[in-house]
């Protein structure tokens, strides 16, 4: 096998080794096969067309164009034209396909689903990235800028798993990008003869000097110790620093605070992986339990309260952790005069649900779990410490059922100043809107509580709104006022903007993030999936504390005393409107506690009806062109490619220049060449080339600034004879070598050169400016070509009699 096909092949390889930082993104993986089956293809295409031999951009756009009929039969067969060129409604369905694969890439928890959108992102960005890779490590000989694109794709892995792809996953695209590094290394190498080929072995041979068998394989032996030392240091540092936690829904746990009895939980934000959870085309078990209690329509399942709003999101606060008493205290404001139930819980999570707050009911009283949890006092959460997370657990929870009436919560007295002013702060950011809205809903509401269940009322039945998953998450000031005006969202919108417009009424509120009650099973356990992930709002009445209601449709259930008395002495400015739902029947206390995603509570009634067919389905905009898209993917592509121009055109000519004689064997133009190769080597490396000076005025030049040592230095001179020899000797004779001494000064050059210089040689070469004035000269032959011919001199003669 020879030394280009050899660095085809890991070229692929490296692809595919930062490819495979995608797989743990997508479920199943067997898009990695096709993106490997065709990227063989194309490596193969690309391999023949350099040994008929093509040019380098022919041999590129071959590829290319093999790559676009590949995926054509792949993805659009049926638009196709004849089943494989791609026509105009090939092009509208690849466009349709990129639409689908970037919605369903925001739409979809990891692992997603492998829609066909996706896995044409997937096997097209990996064909695209491999074409790339090919080009500059195999094409143009230059393995160390292939690098980039695959420092992209794998940076395009670890961005989208949020967490990081993984310490393993680095160590397979580092692997493969040295490996790529040493077969591009081996084949220059053995370019220079067989002292550092390594094909002999200790004793002589051919092209070994006396002593020389021992260091023979000395840069490959250090070449491999470098990479694997830098390898090395790249995944143990990271690992030695501290890292952010994973999701609130899912995802991998995160240690919060010290491991002493103090300690403090940051902020996180819950909305991505809320609604990652609930647009899950497979509803996951997160977790069953089996209580004790009767009515399992307000066992909601509390991971952690939001408190602090912004005007950019809603937010935990910053608070102080405690280790898990053995009794929780009570809950803050509950009165004795309220009813309440003690009931017990047991709770075992699912083996790949790991995050690093626990379901709890609330108000819990007491926990009963094994391993390193923290207790957070004011919202009354538990979080993992040192990576403690969810996965496969079993814990047992003793809490309260609090039964507050309408009547004690419309007579709560007001709650203490500090807790006031801290749940009822909104940014000054917050539009006008949202106090007015506010406003106008709980007109000729006297109470708190009178107001708060207007509130949930106009939200959930009386305002309009309608459930939809697929809307823009958001809970900043700008997505409460977009989501009063469109009245479409989910759980989140409804109870965040609820939140936020109680407090402008001045009443405490905060918003709750965690599952519905869930569904009940036939052996009695109740089993809560992704689906059910939710978020409520809270608020604070003194006397009962903190006190869920349910302003999302079709979502959860709504608590008895979020319904008015109707005994006309709660609030008797109020006129009683009906009820948001009647009282459940007293023989089925185990009634279904939430609606299903695609059902609707009907009016006053507790049971749940379908949607209709035609609102389970997104809204539909039109979206973008397939046309608009590859236009701007295609900018995007030419932009990125941009800066690569110059370096690349460089390698292409000092290749043309070096591979041998002019046309025919003509000696003086391969001579020339040649010489101006050097020129313009010396030129990257910050020698200007003066005309003025001969060919042996130039060379000594050269060697003085370049401060070349005695081997670069004699191969300058001898350039600069043969140059003179072709320029004036009667018969100038072919002189070998000299592409060989070149490519020696090019080294003594480099050598001598600081680091910048050498960046800027290799990425930016100075002599690049020759294909500007090259295309200025090409673009003004072409004009005045133009302007000389038939047509033109045509068009001018009938414009002169026109005008005569």
């Amino acid at each position: 096998m020879s030394g280009r096909a050899r660095l085809a092949l890991c070229a692929m390889a490296a692809t595919l080794c930062a490819a495979s930082a995608l797989l743990p993104l997508v479920n199943p993986i067997t898009w990695i096969f096709q993106a490997a089956a065709l990227l063989a293809v194309v490596t193969g295409v690309g391999a023949l067309a350099r040994r008929a031999p093509l040019s380098a951009p022919l041999t590129i756009a071959a590829q290319v164009l093999v790559a676009l009929l590949l995926v054509t039969v792949l993805f659009t067969p049926a638009e196709a034209i004849l089943g494989l060129v791609p026509g105009p409604d090939a092009m509208a369905e690849f466009g349709r396909l990129l639409q689908n694969g970037v919605r369903d890439v925001g739409r979809y928890a990891i692992p997603a689903p492998l829609t066909p959108g996706i896995r044409l992102l997937l096997v097209a960005g990996v064909l695209v990235i491999g074409l790339i890779v090919d080009a500059l490590a195999v094409t143009y000989r230059s393995a160390a800028p292939a690098g980039l694109p695959l420092l992209a794709l794998y940076s395009v892995a670890a961005g989208l798993s949020r967490g990081g792809a993984g310490w393993l996953w680095f160590l397979v695209a580092a692997a493969g990008y040295l490996l790529l590094l040493l077969a591009e290394g081996r084949d220059r190498l053995s370019q220079w003869g067989r002292v550092f080929g390594g094909a002999d072995r200790p004793g002589g041979g051919p092209g070994f000097a006396a002593g020389a068998a021992g260091p023979a394989l000395a840069p490959v032996r250090t070449g491999r110790r470098i990479g694997a030392l830098v390898l090395g240091i790249a995944v143990a540092v990271p690992a030695l620093l501290p890292s952010l936690g994973g999701g609130l829904i899912g995802g991998p746990g995160g240690g919060r605070g010290p491991g002493g009895g103090g300690g403090t939980i940051s902020a996180v934000n819950p909305l991505v992986s809320l609604q990652d959870s609930l647009n899950q085309p497979e509803d996951r078990q997160v977790l069953n339990y089996r209580t004790t209690a009767a009515d399992t329509r307000d066992l909601y399942l509390r991971i952690v309260a939001l408190d602090q709003f912004d005007g950019v999101a809603w937010k935990p606060s910053e608070r102080t952790v405690t280790d898990v008493p053995e009794q929780l205290p009570e809950p803050a404001g509950l009165s004795s005069a309220v009813d309440r139930d003690r009931i017990t819980t047991s709770l075992s999570t699912a083996p790949w649900y790991a995050q690093n707050w626990l379901p709890l009911p609330y108000p819990a009283s007491r926990v009963d779990i094994s391993g390193r949890w923290r207790y957070e006092p004011q919202g009354r959460t538990l979080v993992g410490d040192r990576g403690q997370n969810t996965r496969g657990l079993q814990y047992q929870v003793e809490s309260l059922q609090v039964r507050p009436t309408a009547r004690q919560l419309a007579g709560a007295p007001a709650p203490p100043e500090d807790l006031l002013r801290e749940y009822t702060k909104v940014p000054d950011s917050l539009p006008a809107v949202v106090r007015t809205t506010a406003r106008e809903v709980t007109r000729g509401a006297r109470t708190a509580y009178a107001k708060a269940v207007k509130l949930q009322d106009w939200f959930a039945l009386d305002g309009g709104f309608r459930y939809d998953t697929e809307v823009e998450a958001g809970s900043g000031a700008e997505a409460i006022t977009r989501f009063l005006r469109d009245r479409e969202g989910f759980c989140v919108h409804f109870s965040f903007s609820m939140a936020a417009m109680a407090r402008t009424l001045g009443i405490p509120a905060r918003v709750a993030v965690g599952f519905t009650p869930g569904t009940r099973q036939p052996d009695g356990t109740t089993s809560v999936g992704l689906r059910d992930a939710h978020a409520w709002p809270e608020l604070y009445f003194q006397g009962v504390g903190w006190t869920r209601f349910e302003p999302t449709p079709s979502r959860g259930s709504v608590p008895d005393y979020a319904y008015p008395d109707t005994s006309g002495t709660t609030d008797p400015s109020r006129p009683a409107p009906a009820p948001s739902r009647a009282e459940p029947p007293e023989d089925s206390p185990s009634a279904a506690p939430s609606c299903g995603p695609g059902e609707q509570r009907s009016g006053t009634s507790t049971t749940c009806a379908a949607l209709p067919a035609e609102s389970a389905a997104p809204p539909t905009d039109g979206g973008l062109s397939p046309w608009v898209v590859a236009a701007l993917a295609s900018a995007a592509l030419l932009l990125l490619l941009l800066p690569a121009v110059p370096p690349l055109w460089r390698l292409r000519l000092r290749s043309r220049r070096l591979a041998g004689g002019g046309p025919g064997g003509d000696t003086t133009t391969g001579t020339l060449a040649v010489w101006q190769e050097l020129l313009d080597t010396a030129w990257d490396f910050g020698i200007a080339p003066d005309e003025s000076l001969t060919p042996r005025g130039a060379a000594e030049r050269i060697i003085r600034i370049g401060q070349l040592q005695p081997g670069p230095a004699a191969a300058a001179h001898r350039l600069a004879a043969a140059v003179e020899q072709v320029l004036y000797a009667p018969r100038p004779r072919p002189v070998p070598g000299l592409a060989q001494d070149v490519r020696q000064v090019r080294v003594g050059l480099r050598s001598g050169a600081p680091r910048s210089l050498r960046l800027r040689a290799t990425l930016a070469p100075r002599s690049a400016a020759r294909l500007r004035r090259s295309c200025s000269a090409r673009w003004t032959s072409l004009l005045l070509r133009c302007r000389t011919s038939r047509p033109a001199t045509a068009i001018r003669r009938a414009t002169s009699a026109l005008r005569a």
